[in-house]
C-alpha cells in the first residue's frame, strides 16, 4: 500500500507529518473495521454528523451506514487502500486514494475499485471520519 503526504517526499520515500500519519492509520482501522464487520471500531471512529456518499450516489448517516451492516443488507468483505495522499489542515486532514472494496449489498456481491475524498476532522482530542466521497472507477 503506497501511502504519502501531498508534496512531501524524500528519496523515493515517503515522508509524512504527525496528523497524516495518524489519520491514515485511523482509515485503515476503519476499512479494516468494515471488512470484520467491527463495529465498537466504528463506532469510535466515525463521527455523529458523518455523510457518506457511495460510488452509487448513495448518501448514508453513521447510524444508517452501521445499521445496514448490522442488519447485513450490506456486507463488507474487503475494503483495501492503495495510492493514498494525506493534506494536514491542522485540525481537519483530508485523504485521497483508491481503495479496493467487495462487498454484498442486497444480497448481490460485488468486486468493484474506488477513487475517494476521505475528511477526518479532530473532535475533543480524537480524529473522527466526518465525510467519504467516493466515484466508482472503470474497471
Amino acid at each position: 500500500m503506497a501511502i504519502r503526504e501531498a508534496g512531501c517526499t524524500h528519496d523515493g520515500e515517503n515522508v509524512m507529518a504527525d496528523n497524516a500519519q495518524a489519520v491514515m492509520d485511523l482509515d485503515r482501522q476503519r476499512m479494516r473495521a468494515m471488512g470484520e464487520k467491527d463495529v465498537a471500531t466504528l463506532r469510535r471512529l466515525i463521527a455523529d454528523d458523518l455523510i457518506y456518499v457511495h460510488s452509487s450516489a448513495r448518501i448514508d448517516t453513521k447510524g444508517s451506514l452501521i445499521g445496514a451492516m448490522e442488519s447485513g443488507a450490506t456486507v463488507y468483505t474487503s475494503v483495501e487502500p492503495s495510492d493514498v495522499t494525506a493534506q494536514d489542515l491542522g485540525e481537519s486532514v483530508v485523504l485521497t486514494g483508491v481503495a479496493a472494496i467487495s462487498v454484498t449489498s442486497g444480497g448481490k456481491p460485488m468486486s468493484f475499485r474506488v477513487r475517494f475524498m476521505d475528511v477526518y476532522a479532530r473532535r475533543s482530542g480524537d480524529w473522527q471520519m466526518v465525510a467519504w466521497q467516493s466515484t466508482r472507477l472503470p474497471d
